[in-house]
């Protein structure tokens, strides 16, 4: 809708000046076009959705229990990972896609708005499944460690050690928490998980409270950032003599 029109409604149902202005700039918003949809049908259609709500978010969590999260992968580990969820890609369109994921970690080095909290717990299971290349791997395990010094990165790890989590057994997810508004509410935490033929988004209020109740299980269970920065590079001695 063009903002205009919004305005016209706003002041026949006799909404307020901050309804009508925060209307207003949604209906803005609607016609800017992000990033991603530059690069066409490189992105899941499904997945187009979780790119623009990561990027309007304040806070990301990460619960990983079976492989390194997009926004912390290397270059070499994404593309081991297109490889194989689509092996009958062309050349071309598998570094199509690898130039789309490359372009969405820019989200945690942007200027304006602020870039977005992340705070990752991942598995020690994640960190011992090789790539093809161990060399590649251990570099993979250098760019974790190095992710750590970010003033807006924490990387934690969730060793074999600390056993079994609540609901273990659900896999991995993300959690995302939205600024306010111009006063507006912000909007509903939101639960993001993904497959190979969807993806599922939850926010009501009872679905998000389990999974908050999870990631507060495996985070009472997780190594801090700096023991977990010790665990990684003793790892990558351990497995890589690095």
């Amino acid at each position: 809708m063009r903002a205009l029109d919004v305005k016209a409604m706003c002041e026949l149902y006799d909404a307020s000046a901050d309804l009508t202005e925060a209307l207003m700039g949604l209906a803005r918003e609607t016609k800017a076009k992000g990033w991603w949809q530059s690069y066409g049908d490189a992105l899941p259609s499904w997945f187009e959705l979780y790119v623009g709500l990561e990027a309007a978010a304040r806070r990301l969590r990460y619960l990983q229990t079976d492989i390194v999260p997009g926004l912390l992968q290397t270059k070499a580990y994404t593309r081991e990972v297109i490889a194989l969820d689509d092996p009958e890609l062309s050349g071309e369109e598998q570094e199509r896609r690898l130039a789309v994921r490359m372009e969405r970690q820019n989200l945690l080095d942007r200027r304006l708005p602020p870039p977005p909290a992340l705070e990752v717990i991942i598995s020690e299971a994640v960190l011992r499944r090789p790539l093809r290349s161990p060399s590649e791997m251990a570099g993979q395990l250098r760019y974790l460690i190095e992710a750590n010094d970010r003033p807006n990165v924490a990387v934690r790890l969730l060793p074999f050690s600390a056993g079994l989590h609540r609901w273990a057994s659900g896999g991995g997810f993300a959690i995302l928490d939205f600024p306010d508004q111009r006063g507006r509410d912000p909007e509903p935490p939101t639960v993001y998980s993904d497959g190979p033929t969807g993806a599922l988004y939850l926010d009501k209020t009872r679905e998000v409270d389990m999974y908050e109740s999870i990631w507060q299980s495996a985070s009472e269970r997780a190594l801090d950032s700096a023991q977990s920065t010790r665990a990684i590079r003793a790892l990558s001695e351990e497995l890589y003599n690095e």
